[in-house]
């Protein structure tokens, strides 16, 4: 098998925005979050200018996955509710959507009952920004779409082998790529400036014992990775439910009821959220 040689790949996905099939919202956004000194008002002007995301915005956050139903009129308001790090998690998420949609048929729904379960978890580990840990959830695969944007041929049997041989994807990933989704969208948000507690939950959700920035909120991910798929909201890349980290479950200590509580937020949180695009 000819792998792709690593610069390659890590130089491809650093460069995703400049694909033809990569919406001009995603082109522009790029250019915004690179910037070392964004602040919110740039951020709520760069939404505000463009109706079709500020509406995308609006939804995403009224929607039950945010546990604002209703309340945010504005994008000033969301910003300053939310945060940049939310805000600027959220517009990725809103502008690669429509991309997961037509990549892989199911990601865009695993995304969400993700995105919902890491809220919960959080709430219930009493962090301070359960939000930012809902972004996580919602961008844990963003490096799937990445990797099918740039090589749809290598990623097809990538699948394909995840099916045959009852591998994870993230296994077949390495053997196609000798890289995975995680290391992609690790260096994509590198590049994009995002917190480092959110790259490393990106990076790591597979391997929660390697987060160092933040082990908690990866291994809260990486929970909520496993439910989603376990409960079979969307698809997302193989039909197999991977075991769950010892490191992860020793650091969450879940009970019966808590994971029950998180299986039932996330069945009356998808039933109303399924519109959002």
């Amino acid at each position: 098998m000819n792998r792709i040689d690593p610069k390659l790949l890590r130089h491809k996905v650093e460069s995703i925005h400049t694909l033809p099939t990569v919406p001009g919202v995603l082109k522009r956004l790029s250019s915004v979050i690179e910037k070392p000194q964004i602040t919110i008002v740039e951020i709520s002007a760069f939404i505000a200018s463009d109706p079709a995301l500020t509406s995308k915005v609006l939804k995403m956050v009224n929607s039950a996955i945010y546990g604002f139903p209703g309340r945010i009129a504005s994008v000033s308001h969301a910003t300053m509710l939310l945060g940049l790090n939310v805000i600027k998690g959220l517009l990725l998420g809103v502008s690669v959507f429509e991309l997961m949609q037509k990549t892989m048929h199911g990601l865009y729904e695993h995304s969400l009952a993700c995105a919902v379960a890491s809220r919960v978890l959080a709430q219930k580990k009493n962090l301070r920004a359960p939000e930012e840990v809902s972004v996580a959830g919602l961008l844990h695969d963003i490096g799937k779409v990445i990797l099918i944007l740039q090589f749809p041929r290598e990623y097809e049997n990538a699948m394909k082998e995840a099916g045959e041989k009852g591998i994870s994807i993230f296994e077949a990933e390495k053997n196609q790529f000798a890289a995975t989704h995680a290391d992609a969208g690790g260096w994509l948000t590198k590049k994009w400036r995002f917190p480092l507690n959110l790259i490393d939950v990106i990076e790591y959700h597979h391997r929660p014992a390697l987060a160092r920035q933040a082990p908690l909120e990866t291994a809260i991910v990486h929970m909520a990775d496993l439910l989603a798929r376990a409960r079979g909201f969307g698809f997302a890349g193989e039909d197999l439910v991977p075991e769950a980290s010892p490191v992860a479950c020793e650091l969450l200590k879940l009970s019966d009821q808590d994971i029950r509580e998180v299986l039932q937020e996330m069945e009356d949180s998808m039933g109303v959220a399924e519109d959002i695009a």
